[in-house]
């Protein structure tokens, strides 16, 4: 794709129009990348892809320091308060209540044994394979036959080693052989992983509840580099693509409705700067699923791994107004399962920490999507669990899993989903940062400023402070957002046009539940009886990313298109006549660019 000009682009309503969808990706997007942030994984492949490269967003490094924690996040507070378990047994009495299943105090008195259970032994077919897999430790020596340079461009190649190769053998040999041998300076995705603890590597992840994670221990400098190697690695072993062939490749940066300005800017330098793309546009995940799903209006719910948003779209252009951030998703819903079967002593004596083991994330996030769905009655099954200790292969262990239509439940009871593991990471990299609103609108941010555009009028916020989370659940946030909207008749389209998004938003059951409890939710003044979710296109996991590369070749917002000579001379200017148009956030927070 050449620098992209109006006439190398079609509108949104000329590309909804076309027949052959598919075909003009092909033709176009052949040198354009796009690259969809997560919390937990990172999605990127050419916009001619059918599908992108979905990789955990995290990247182990060798370290020489002996005692320094083996993942990172250690180092935040795990602690659950007393307030907060009286919270969360209270959640899920009702959440229980509601699926006429024992509340925790009737369960502990009459025993599991008397109670009516439906079984989900045969639930899932199709995962079957996937929910009796079973992971090995990463091998984190590099390949003696070939040099350390070479192994860095082929390590993607060693996620296939066996069960025997993943752990050293120890011989006779040790001294002449393994002594030889020498570790992997950087490990990446799902290898890093399944890197044993008593393997002298630290595990990081660079963006935390949908916000780079700059805590005190996690710099913003080594956040960006790790954001680099990562992305790096993904272009090398995933796409093939060189640094000296980026020249001649666009990026599209599809960032998640939580970031905010420095993390956008920061994105930007990444890409232009590190990546050495030829250009690069910004776009948010919201108004990228409505094109991904080829829709102009609709309710975007994402459910994603550790945080969940919900925004409005109408006729292409985000209503900033109808936006909610939630500070939940699919992997809270994951430590909740593990949490109710302790609770039910239904989980074996093992040692199952996914904080300090992230490959028992791994597992639990299995057993959550085989067997968690959302129907009334006890739901059970029996599951094999297996435990990981370190560097030892994974031993089996068959258990009878209970309740488990509870914990997605918690995406309507947040109390249930306690974030013990990721809290909110300090956010004052923010405030010692240059303020770039200073002087460049004339408007009082408590609200009524136009910020230049008769759109903005009711948009008010602090670019100092993080954008504000709520802990409410999701149907209450569908409605309150969509009641926001303004005219009956949007809000009525809008009632009957959710999209549920992200990997959460696949859970069994989760649709009909979102259809009756946000019908449930609308105020009875308002004269709205109808809701529909409607059927995603495209896989919810990925239905962001491909809409990043639908956008990427439209005419729509072409002029937000910026080159990386310009960026990496003039960055961002106060005032500038090149301005976003495809995102409210970027547009009222000034990411303003000159000319050229």
């Amino acid at each position: 794709m050449a620098k992209p000009k109006p006439n190398s682009h079609l509108s949104w309503q000329d590309y909804l129009k076309t027949v052959a969808p598919t075909q003009i990706l092909s033709e176009r997007g052949a040198n354009l990348v796009v690259i969809n942030l997560g919390s937990a994984n990172v999605r990127v492949g050419l916009a001619m892809d059918e599908k992108p490269f979905n990789v955990p967003n995290c990247i182990a490094r060798y370290i020489t320091q002996s005692g320094k924690p083996t993942v990172v996040d250690q180092m935040l507070n795990t602690e659950v308060t007393t307030n907060q378990h009286v919270d969360r047994e209270r959640a899920y009495n009702s959440a229980a209540s509601l699926l006429k299943i024992p509340v925790l105090d009737e369960s502990s008195s009459s025993g599991s044994a008397s109670r009516k259970m439906g079984r989900i032994d045969g639930y899932n077919q199709a995962s079957t394979a996937k929910k009796d897999a079973v992971f090995t430790w990463t091998d984190v020596y590099e390949d003696e036959k070939i040099s350390l340079a070479s192994s860095a461009e082929t390590s993607a190649d060693k996620g296939n080693a066996s069960a025997s190769e993943a752990v050293p053998d120890v011989t006779d040999s040790k001294d002449t052989s393994e002594s030889k041998r020498k570790y992997r300076k950087m490990i990446f995705g799902e290898e890093a992983l399944k890197i044993s603890p008593k393997e002298p590597y630290c595990l990081y992840h660079p963006i935390r509840r949908g916000h780079f994670n700059v805590p005190p221990h996690y710099s913003a400098q080594r956040v960006c580099e790790d954001l680099t190697a990562i992305l790096d690695w993904i272009l090398l072993e995933k796409l093939h693509i060189t640094h000296k062939e980026r020249f001649s490749f666009h990026a599209v940066i599809v960032v998640p409705e939580t970031f905010d300005t420095r993390e956008i800017k920061e994105m930007l330098t990444i890409v232009l700067g590190e990546l050495y793309f030829n250009s690069a546009v910004v776009h948010q995940e919201g108004l990228s699923a409505v094109f991904g799903n080829g829709l102009t209006t609709a309710c975007i719910v994402n459910i994603g791994a550790q945080t969940s948003t919900v925004v409005c779209v109408e006729d292409g252009v985000s209503l900033p107004n109808t936006e909610k951030i939630l500070p939940f998703g699919g992997e809270d819903i994951c430590r909740c399962l593990l949490w109710i079967q302790r609770h039910y002593q239904k989980w074996p004596q093992i040692n199952t920490d996914v904080l300090a083991k992230p490959i028992d994330m791994l597992m639990l996030n299995q057993l959550k999507e085989s067997f968690c769905e959302i129907r009334a009655g006890e739901l059970e099954t029996v599951a094999t669990v297996h435990s990981y200790e370190e560097g030892m292969p994974a031993v089996p262990h068959k258990t009878n899993l209970t309740s488990l239509n509870v914990p997605p439940m918690g995406l309507f009871y947040p109390n249930l989903l306690v974030p013990e593991i990721f809290p909110q990471p300090p956010r004052q990299w923010f405030q010692d940062y240059e303020n770039m609103l200073e002087d460049t609108w004339n408007m009082d941010f408590g609200g009524g400023g136009n910020m230049g555009l008769p759109m903005w009028d009711s948009f008010a916020f602090s670019p100092s402070k993080p954008k504000k989370e709520e802990k409410i659940g999701l149907a209450e946030a569908i409605t309150s957002s969509i009641l926001s909207a303004g005219r009956i008749d949007l809000r009525r389209k809008l009632f009957s046009s959710i999209q549920l998004i992200g990997g959460a938003g696949l859970t069994k059951g989760l649709v009909a539940a979102v259809e009756e409890r946000v019908l449930h939710a609308i105020p009875p003044t308002e004269a709205i009886d109808t809701v529909q979710v409607l059927p995603s296109r495209t896989e919810p996991q990925f239905v962001t990313w491909k809409g990043g590369a639908i956008l990427g070749i439209l005419d729509f917002g072409r002029e937000a298109w910026i080159e990386r000579h310009q960026w990496m001379v003039n960055g961002v200017n106060k005032g500038g006549l090149k301005k976003y148009k495809d995102s409210y956030h970027l547009q009222g927070q000034a990411m303003y660019f000159i000319n050229p």
